[in-house]
Order: C-alpha cells, then sequence, then structure tokens
C-alpha cells in the first residue's frame, strides 16, 4: 500500500507556530498551487491547500519560509472522525513529513 503526496506551491501566509493540547508544536502550512490548464473562461484555476506540520518540519519551516515562497511539501493523506452533536464528521488532512524550500519570492523578483 502507498499513501504519498507530493505538493509544489507558494506559501499564502507567514507560518506561525501553536501549540497542541499534548504540548506538541503544530503549524498549518498553507499553499497555492496554479492548475496546469486552463479553465472554460480561458485562466488558470488556483487550489489552496493546507498542510499539517508537526515538531522541527513546523519549526524550521516557520524559521526558514515565508509568504510568497515556493515550498515543496512530501507528506502522507490522513483522515479523522469529529463528532459534533452527535453527528460524525470525516476529515482529510495533509500531514507533512518533509519540506523543501525551492525558492524566496525576493530571489524571484530579483530575476525579473
Amino acid at each position: 500500500m502507498l499513501n504519498q503526496i507530493v505538493l509544489v506551491g507558494r506559501l499564502t501566509r507567514n507560518i506561525k507556530i501553536n501549540k497542541s493540547d499534548n504540548g506538541k508544536k503544530i503549524a498549518t502550512i498553507s499553499l497555492a498551487i496554479p492548475r496546469s490548464f486552463k479553465n472554460m473562461d480561458g485562466t488558470y484555476d488556483t487550489d489552496f491547500i493546507d498542510c499539517i506540520a508537526f515538531e522541527n518540519i513546523a519549526e524550521n519551516t516557520a524559521n526558514y519560509c515565508a509568504k510568497g515562497d515556493i515550498v515543496g511539501v512530501k507528506g502522507r493523506v490522513q483522515s479523522r472522525v469529529v463528532e459534533n452533536d452527535g453527528r460524525k464528521k470525516y476529515l482529510v488532512d495533509i500531514v507533512a513529513e518533509k519540506v523543501t524550500f525551492l525558492s524566496s519570492k525576493k530571489e524571484d523578483e530579483k530575476a525579473d
């Protein structure tokens, strides 16, 4: 079996570290990823995908990456069940297992 996902996109915001109830460092990495094909209007749509990073991965990404930087995220898809008012809701998360810094927005502006 294989559960692996690879995403490459621009960070939509600076990363903020939070702590979970059990004290683990956690961060949400939000990526903007343009589609490789045009829609019916002749423009490219963009998907916005959130990934969850824990501990060192969260901390390193927050320290070295900023809004607008291009990063690669390798991870897995993870599902969970949340119960609210007796109703079950099934959620899917992207858990980052590795984040690779690819290009900064500053470097891209220098190239122009």
